[in-house]
């Protein structure tokens, strides 16, 4: 769960150059009218509102923290309530989101956001949305129904652009005779597809892949995208059958699903040739991901399962997630749910979290979902097998705030929709592939799991309700896309792990590199069956580590689900402390398990920093490579050691590799490059530490040398000459920033809506994973978005932390109360007994119909 969470949205908004004069009319100084302009939106917390739709009263409880509880006595007022609550808080998050998800931004901010809205009207997000609607169950639909009259409630009683959120006073700059529409259920589904976007699997790999294979031959290429380290980083099935009867099992209950027979593997898909590549971050995913893992009771101090879960993704404000419980009063096969979470705005139920048997988190599998194909066109034609098919057409119209309509023409080979025609690095890929292949190709489509349509939607509802792993199971056969690994622990003791997703099974190939699509021989055969994908419960270790690291050696199963994993330095480095707490009959508690997600040690620092310590250094950087002696390798927001250390990986990577690669594909990080330098560091004389642009053959040493000279002189001029007084926090840092409007360069708004900055300790791959980009600054740009960890033995005592708030109202209490507690490495007690939450309650609302 490399990309910012918004990372298909605009960041440069250059009409907000006119919200100048604006903040003038609004007086938006917080003097006046404009404290009236600021607090205007913000919701009614307490008291008795009547809430159109509803069949009964609804209690909504809300704790200092502003996370609501919500009551009811039916699931369709428990829903209409969610939707109520989530607009009160988040509307224009959710408005804007479902601009995203349709392609329709600039109908909000102008000619600005072209680009996105052409990119996703092509791959057509929406359209699938409203294809998935009638392929729900029929209760899904009514749940979604009801969510969508709880916003369009909140919308009726605010109708008003102040009343509404702030960010429609400054919207009025741009689109004056702008007005939001009413909710619909396909715009909660949309959102789906914005999440699998994000999280689309190995697709900025095979962009990387095929951009290198331009400058650099097939063995060099290979060497950036090395295999995976099964033999010191281990995978999450380790033992047994991955799937299926046979695995070794301690206490499956005769309920459970087994697990099949492995098969053995008759060979591995066969590799092809390489292309230049397109989309998105071409450097390939550098780390972002999340991680889970569940303990047994046999291991922890109640005797009860413990599960810690922190997707990381990158940061925005408000933040991704929404916290919530979702209670009917009386359970029931007709109301049953009691489920207490982390939600998104605009999508009714609860994501991750537990209900009063079960918990669950998530973290992305990353199997191959999405491949590229090179298509050969002719006119209205595209080339398959020898024979001229006909493209599917069509003609999209963008409104343009402020501009006239642009008409968009879409066109569609048999694998998907043709991405060439909006995306400069799709078109920068074609003439390279004349040179791979012979033949020079004309245009790129993608296929991909996500623009067909699912019902996902039917799993989160199945998951929120279900009681035991057998249920769980059948609830994640139904969760297709994007494909997660899902871990999972319950009252009764169990624990237990399920990757479910559709994932394609290949004619040919591997899914690494783009294909031709005119030979017909890379078709997508089938999908692989869910009681085929791994799966384990109550493993003999008694606990289960995923950080998107391997999920199963290929040699041990019959499918492949992806060459590009993450490369296991988070999940090796959860195990291996969970495996020296746990020796000698040891136990965990709940605030072990927060400790673990505070871990900041540095995976390529035991291989990186004898080397560097072994060089004969001379000048000023000697004083500085001291640090690194006896360093404990934690990354600490007031380590020195740790704030050389990032430095000179840095400028190690940039001196290394960028003078080899083109600019789209240069390193940004993330573990993927330390298993590429871990293994360069044995090959003095490898070719990519030859600097090209010098007359000189530069080797190993010599590298690790200037690395360390550069990261010395930028460190000194930026925080003194004092060695030991500098701190990682000082350059590592997060700024929480508005996901629309926060980087308008216009300083008042930026101030308005823009927060921090905080020290952030741990780094790229560190299990605290606070991602940077070595190409820009040390600035934080991806990081876990919330943390959590249920104690299945009183779940009142588990404990969670969001980003930012669960408002999305500038200067709200709620807006950004909890960030400071999230970079200190603190946590909030995560209540669900109705008791204890009426107990913390400091607001009580009644909706009435």
């Amino acid at each position: 769960m490399r990309l910012r969470p918004y990372a298909w949205m605009p960041r440069p908004l250059a009409w907000l150059a006119q919200a100048i004069t604006l903040l003038a009319v609004f007086g938006l100084s917080l003097a006046g009218g404009g404290v009236w302009g600021v607090r205007a939106s913000f919701p009614q917390l307490a008291g008795e509102l009547t809430v159109k739709g509803l069949k009964g009263k609804v209690t909504v409880y809300r704790d200092k923290n502003g996370i609501p509880h919500i009551y009811a006595d039916s699931p369709e007022d428990l829903f209409l309530a969610q939707g109520y609550v989530h607009a009160q808080d988040r509307f224009f998050e959710m408005d804007f989101r479902r601009h995203v998800t349709a392609g329709r931004l600039s109908e909000m901010f102008g000619a600005a956001t072209l680009t996105e809205d052409k990119v996703i009207r092509t791959m057509g997000w929406r359209r699938v949305a409203e294809k998935e609607l009638p392929l729900l169950a029929e209760r899904t639909r009514r749940y979604l129904d009801a969510y969508a009259g709880g916003v369009n409630a909140w919308m009726t009683e605010n109708d008003g652009f102040a009343g509404r959120s702030l960010e429609y006073v400054l919207l009025k700059a741009t689109a004056p005779g702008y007005e939001p529409e009413p909710w619909n259920p396909v715009d909660s589904l949309a959102w789906l597809k914005a999440m699998a976007w994000d999280l689309r699997s190995n697709m900025s790999d095979e962009i990387g892949r095929a951009l290198v294979a331009s400058r650099l031959p097939r063995d060099r290429v290979e060497q950036l995208w090395p295999g995976y380290p099964y033999a010191t980083h281990q995978p999450i099935v380790t033992r047994g059958s991955v799937t299926g009867r046979g695995f070794d099992q301690d206490e499956e209950p005769d309920s459970g699903p087994r697990e099949v027979d492995t098969r053995a593997l008759t060979g591995a898909a066969e590799a092809i040739r390489a292309v230049p590549g397109l989309m998105g971050d071409p450097a390939g995913g550098g780390g972002i991901g999340s991680n889970s893992w569940v303990v047994s009771g046999r291991h922890t101090t109640t005797g009860k399962p413990l599960l810690a879960n922190d997707p990381h993704l990158s940061p925005s404000l408000p933040g991704v997630w929404y916290q919530a419980g979702l209670h009917c009063l009386t359970r029931s096969a007709e109301c049953p749910f009691d489920v207490t979470g982390f939600t998104f705005s605009g999508l009714p139920g609860v994501i991750i979290g537990h209900n009063d048997r079960i918990a669950w988190g998530f973290t992305n599998l990353g199997p191959d979902v999405a491949d590229l194909y090179l298509e050969r066109l002719r006119d209205d034609s595209y080339l398959f097998t020898g024979e001229w098919r006909p493209l599917t057409t069509r003609t999209e119209t963008i409104k343009v705030a402020g501009g006239d309509p642009v008409p968009l023409r879409v066109r569609e080979t048999m694998h998907g929709p043709v991405i060439s025609d909006v995306l400069r690095d799709a078109r920068n890929t074609l003439p390279g592939s004349a040179a791979v292949f012979g033949e020079q190709a004309d245009a790129v489509a993608l296929k991909w799991t996500a623009l067909e349509p699912g019902r996902t939607a039917d799993a989160i509802f199945a998951m929120n309700a279900a009681q035991d792993w057998s249920q769980f199971r059948a609830a994640a056969s139904g969760f297709e896309v994007p494909a997660q690994n899902l871990v999972y622990a319950d009252t009764e003791g169990n624990i237990g792990y399920q990757a479910p997703g559709r994932i394609p099974v290949r004619t040919r190939g591997d899914g690494t590199w783009p294909v031709p699509g005119w030979t017909g021989e890379y078709a997508w055969r089938s999908t692989i069956p869910f009681d085929e994908l791994p799966s384990l419960y109550n493993p003999p270790e008694g606990y289960i580590v995923t950080a998107n690291n391997a999920v199963v050696d290929p040699a041990r199963y019959p499918h492949m689900l992806t060459k590009d994993w993450a490369y296991g330095y988070r999940s090796q480095r959860i195990g291996d402390r969970l495996r020296e707490a746990l020796k000698n009959g040891g136990k965990v508690d709940a605030a072990a398990m927060g400790t673990l997600q505070l871990d900041t040690g540095n995976g390529l620092a035991p291989f990186l920093v004898p080397a560097l310590t072994a060089l004969d250094v001379t000048g000023p950087a000697r004083d500085a490579l001291e640090l690194l002696r006896g360093w404990d390798r934690s990354q600490g927001a007031d380590s020195a050691p740790a704030a050389y250390f990032n430095a000179v990986w840095r400028h190690l990577l940039v001196e290394t590799f960028d003078d080899d690669l083109p600019e789209e594909a240069q390193p940004t990080g993330g573990d993927r490059w330390f298993e590429v330098v871990r293994v360069m560091l044995g090959k003095a004389d490898d070719p990519f530490w030859d600097d090209r642009s010098t007359p000189g053959k530069e080797t190993r040493d010599d590298m690790l040398r200037r690395a360390l000279a550069i990261a010395y002189d930028e460190l000194s001029a930026r925080l003194g000459p004092d060695v030991g007084g500098w701190r990682w926090g000082d350059l590592h840092s997060l700024r929480l920033t508005h996901q629309s409007l926060g980087t308008s360069g216009i300083a008042p708004v930026e101030w308005l809506f823009n927060r921090g900055p905080f020290p952030v300790a741990g780094n790229d791959d560190a299990v605290n994973a606070a991602g940077w980009n070595v190409q820009e600054d040390y600035a934080v740009s991806w990081l876990p978005s919330m943390r959590m960890v249920v104690d299945l033995a009183d779940l009142d005592r588990s404990r969670w932390i969001n980003l930012t708030g669960a408002s999305g109202h500038a200067f709200h209490d709620n807006y950004w109360d909890q960030a400071p507690l999230w970079a200190s490495g603190g946590t909030l007690p995560m209540l669900s007994r109705e008791e204890s939450v009426r107990k913390a309650a400091v607001h009580t609302l009644t909706l009435s119909p």
